[in-house]
């Protein structure tokens, strides 16, 4: 693996080995989340019919997301 690493380097494609492994991590990243979305979408497309949304779902949408912002201010406040 060396010498493969060490050929890479003088054929110019990187600087140095810490530039080669920061980029084979941010590939590692990079697939490891696209796999992630995969899963989401397959068990989004597998969890049954479709449903409109209604107008209560989006105001439980957005009453849910208030009651999260507020539980973050309040939080943040009395850590001060």
């Amino acid at each position: 693996m060396r010498s493969y690493v060490e050929e890479l380097l003088a054929q110019g494609g990187y600087s140095s080995v810490s530039e080669y492994f920061r980029e084979l991590v941010r590939q590692d990243q990079k697939q490891r989340a696209k796999e992630q979305l995969q899963t989401m979408l397959l068990e989004g497309l597998n969890s049954g019919e479709a449903t409109e949304m209604t107008a209560q779902d989006w105001e439980d949408i957005r009453q849910t997301v208030r009651e999260r912002i507020n539980h973050k201010t309040n939080k943040h406040q009395g850590a001060n």
